[in-house]
């Protein structure tokens, strides 16, 4: 951490929190949704910088101090000057849309021009992108206040967000507990109030699984849907962005804002034709009803360990019965195999964080080589880092890699297959078969790889509570591009049982 606080002291962070800490607060954003915000702004009972001294004062307050959740490792010095120019374009020209004047806070793995981005690593303390990734721009163009960077698992690279530049961020819910990951300093900052929404990526369940320890909302988009140029690639194959936020209506502005073509990437060539007018007109009350919802049994676990958040997601599931859906016990075949064999966490980081090192100025390293050889990285990455880094220099014209990618198909069209023999809106399931693990210990029974290994689009929301007080989390996964279904049916669900609450080591500020 001594390196973390020396760097912020050098951009003159450390020395505006006081001033942010002893600020009045004459609004209260608290828990406050995107439109209400919108609509306070608009009925000028606040401003866009009153808002983002709202968030920095708690974010002081808890972040820095208090519990001291460490999930916030820089501040952007611009933030009020951004806010106070789009409160006067607000004046004269009015608002740009939804997103005009909210504050958002961005995962360290999102390239920024104006801001560091070190994707947690002390290799990249000093690396300066030269561009804003797609979706931050869209953001900015959007009208957000970029507030600052918060932290993650060192490069996305594991579920429990530790950093040799960040360090270990804490669950707001659970002191003695990791917040999930590896977006799990977007998931603090969501629950604990320190911005409206945060962007994180998904890898392998780095939106979703933390979102579930939260008690918020995530969504990882259909593999295609939002461009991933400018992220600080785990593996292109895999990898996404995408919003997390106290709610499911808040999820659907963001993605309203951030999808799209990008040349850049040419993944994003699939959605064309495929984005609606506005993923905010799927928002219905009553979309559950008459909704029939697959049930994937084996994703639900049989160990002990497995009953805890078990018990409450099917608690869950027949709160959706109750709103009129019909679940259906469904089976994808052969499962674990399909997962085994589709699976490309480790095998293309060596090629595109390289080449993306290669071409960041600032960057101490080149290759995950020179990572390895430098010893600038997490000590616990050490032996992932090694494994990537013995993949073959030929390996993404190998006959293995074209296996895994044919595999990635074979289990979207069985995933597609069972949707369409049973009639099926989405397929439902435990965003994770374990809480969060206690500080040290390693994340358990993620379901996140069917999301990610069949690039179809999955959501989760707050399920409910263990007796202990811990967030658990319900996913539900639709045929891709059906961001739209999900976002209905997510809503319904959210709107009939209101289980988000916010932690109680983070309470108004008085």
């Amino acid at each position: 951490m001594t390196t973390r606080r020396a760097f912020l002291r050098g951009l003159g962070v450390l020395a505006l929190a006081p001033r942010w800490a002893g600020a009045a607060a004459p609004y209260d954003a608290f828990e406050k949704t995107i439109a209400e915000l919108q609509a306070d702004l608009k009925a000028k009972r606040t401003t866009s910088v009153e808002l983002v001294r709202f968030y920095l004062a708690r974010i002081a307050a808890y972040d820095h101090a208090g519990p001291r959740l460490n999930a916030v490792i820089f501040v952007n010095p611009g933030a009020e000057d951004d806010a106070r120019a789009l409160d006067e374009e607000r004046r004269r020209r009015g608002p740009r849309g939804p997103l005009h004047g909210i504050p958002v806070l961005l995962k360290d793995n999102f390239d920024t021009r104006d801001m560091p981005t070190t994707g947690g690593s002390v290799a990249l303390t000093a690396a300066h992108p030269t561009d804003d990734a797609f979706q931050v721009r869209k953001l900015r163009d959007a009208g957000a206040v970029l507030l600052g960077k918060v932290n993650l698992h060192e490069l996305a690279l594991g579920l429990t967000t530790a950093s040799s530049f960040g360090g270990q961020t804490l669950d707001p819910y659970d002191l003695s507990r990791a917040p999930g990951g590896s977006s799990g300093g977007s998931g603090v900052a969501v629950a604990a109030n320190f911005a409206a929404f945060a962007m994180g990526t998904d890898t392998s369940g780095s939106i979703r699984i933390p979102s579930s320890h939260n008690s918020i909302v995530g969504l990882r988009p259909s593999a295609g849907l939002s461009s991933r140029a400018g992220l600080i690639p785990f593996g292109h194959t895999q990898d996404t962005g995408g919003p997390m936020a106290r709610t499911v209506a808040d999820i659907a502005v963001v993605l309203d804002a951030t999808v799209g073509y990008d040349p850049a990437d040419p993944s994003t060539e699939k959605g064309k034709g495929r984005i609606p007018k506005s993923y905010v007109a799927a928002l219905k009350r009553t979309a559950l009803r008459g909704a029939r919802i697959g049930v994937v049994n084996e994703m639900f676990g049989s160990a002990p360990g497995d009953q805890e958040v078990g018990v409450i997601v099917r608690r869950a599931i027949e709160e959706m019965r109750s709103q009129g859906a019909t679940p259906v016990d469904v089976s994808i075949p052969n499962l674990n195999a399909q997962l085994a064999a589709s699976n490309l966490l480790t095998q293309e980081l060596k090629f595109y964080l390289g080449d993306y090192l290669k071409k960041t100025p600032g960057a101490s390293v080149a290759s995950v080589e020179e990572m390895l050889a430098t010893g600038r990285h997490l000590p616990q990455l050490r032996g992932f880092l090694e494994g990537a880094n013995r993949q073959p220099d030929d390996y993404l014209t190998s006959a293995d890699y074209r296996s895994r990618l044919a595999a990635r198909e074979a289990l979207a069209a069985a995933v597609v297959r069972v949707m369409d023999d049973n009639r099926l809106g989405a397929i439902v399931y435990p965003t994770t078969r374990r809480i969060a693990p206690v500080i040290g210990g390693n994340q358990a029974g993620s379901n996140a790889g069917l999301s990610a290994q069949s690039g179809c689009p999955a959501i989760t929301m707050p399920a409910g509570f263990t007796a202990n007080g811990f967030p658990v989390g319900i996913e539900l996964l639709g045929r891709p591009f059906a961001e739209s279904t999900l976002l209905g049916l997510a809503f319904s669900y959210e709107q009939a049982t209101r289980h988000r609450r916010p932690p109680q080591t983070t309470p108004r500020l008085s």
